[in-house]
């Protein structure tokens, strides 16, 4: 059913790298297909099922023929010559190369992911969703039919360790990020491209503008698209998904699936009727008199500008978290050009942030260590008209378990404001 991952890892010393969901999807996958394989954990973690655990974790790749990587370890700092490392990313492009559309940027692909699966369902193909949005694509193989279309969100850290693509890749942006993981703009920047390195001839890449020197960089004999417009054609206004940034999404995710022989004109009614992602620009409501928008999936500046952007009026933005040490000069930069009557700053990022703005915006800035103290401040300031962004240009990690913890705790308070 799946020869070519099958004959890869067949009559080889396995080593799962990495004890998390993803890690323990390949567990279940190899025990099913492969159960007479030599295969071992590793995990910087003891628990159950985990061979090898500790601070030296990571020498064990040595004893094994493959290891079969997770995305949330770096090996950045590690020597990994002579070691053959594959990933569920890979081994699954390796099989279902021309069913599936494979979707990445450093921002925007979660929705983007879930519009093209949105646009697929609601025309009637079968389509099936996993990736980066919270489904092991070894979960969902059994599920595969020779007229499936596999919408896979990607992440840089899925990408990293691939040697073979989509039949259809949509590249949205590049941005620093995830230096922590990678090292350099550059490393991270590669990954991201691995989307696109290893097309065929017969494959698509989707990209924007911006990325076609790099693309071309690649390969030559790929059909290599830039985002066209369709502005006669749809509605804008009529649109759930807001802003210029979210509006480039649409039309990569329309081009998505006319590469697969649907004419995006059927598609575009069902553009109305797409429900946008939580934590995403998205509506909280108006609480006393003050209208609060939840965008804690932002954690770059690039994120936090399309925001501001597109909402045009915001009164108070609430920014910071975790420094992963990126340059936040295109905000201030941002921010000073189109100043926010109040900044709101909290963790190293936050601190960062509050040197590099103090001179040079009009606006009045001020430090919170919590959540409700930002919300002490705002109440104190707040006029009835007034909008409240949260969009931090910074990730969660410093004081929240991740940006939905983040985004649901800035909801809860708004919910409340004004009562």
């Amino acid at each position: 059913m799946f020869d070519l991952i099958l004959n890869r890892l067949r009559g080889k010393r396995i080593l799962i790298l990495g004890f998390g969901r993803e890690g323990k999807s390949t567990w279940r996958f190899l025990q099913k297909y492969l159960p007479n394989a030599i295969v071992a954990v590793s995990d910087k973690n003891e628990m159950d099922g985990v061979k090898h655990f500790g601070n030296q974790y990571l020498e064990a790749m040595y004893d094994y023929d493959v290891v079969i990587k997770t995305p949330g370890i770096s090996l950045k700092d590690f020597d990994t010559k002579g070691v053959e490392i594959t990933s569920q990313t890979d081994l699954f492009f390796s099989q279902f190369h021309a069913q599936t559309i494979g979707i990445s940027g450093t921002k925007g692909k979660s929705t983007t992911t879930s519009l093209i699966y949105h646009l697929l369902k609601s025309s009637g193909r079968d389509a099936i969703l996993t990736g980066n949005i919270g489904i092991p694509c070894f979960d969902i193989m059994e599920e595969i039919m020779p007229e499936s279309i596999v919408v896979y969100e990607l992440s840089a850290h899925q990408l990293e360790y691939v040697h073979n693509s989509p039949h259809v890749g949509v590249l949205l942006n590049i941005f620093e990020e995830h230096l922590d993981h990678f090292g350099s703009f550059e490393n991270y920047k590669s990954a991201k491209l691995n989307l696109l390195r290893f097309m065929g001839e017969e494959d698509t890449a989707i990209i924007h503008e911006s990325l076609l020197n790099d693309a071309l960089d690649l390969f030559v004999n790929n059909k290599v698209f830039s985002l066209f417009d369709f502005d006669d054609e749809i509605d804008r206004t009529a649109l759930p998904l807001k802003g210029e940034h979210n509006y480039k999404n649409v039309k990569a995710a329309l081009l998505a699936c006319d590469i697969y022989g649907i004419d995006y004109q059927e598609l575009i009614p069902f553009l109305y009727t797409f429900k946008p992602l939580e934590h995403r620009l998205e509506p909280v409501g108006t609480f006393g008199g003050v209208t609060f928008y939840n965008d804690s999936i932002s954690t770059i500046p690039q994120a936090a500008i399309s925001a501001c952007e597109a909402l045009q009026k915001v009164d108070f933005l609430l920014l910071g978290g975790m420094d992963r040490g990126i340059d936040y000069r295109p905000l201030a930069d941002y921010l000073k050009a189109h100043p926010v009557k109040h900044l709101l700053f909290t963790g190293q990022a936050g601190e960062r942030m509050m040197q590099l703005m103090c001179g040079i915006t009009d606006s009045a800035m001020a430090f919170y260590s919590t959540m409700d103290e930002a919300f002490s401040y705002i109440s104190s300031h707040a006029k009835k008209g007034d909008v409240c962004l949260l969009s931090p240009a910074a990730p969660s990690y410093d004081q929240y378990k991740n940006f939905e913890e983040r985004g649901a705790k800035f909801k809860l308070l708004a919910q409340q404001f004004g009562k």
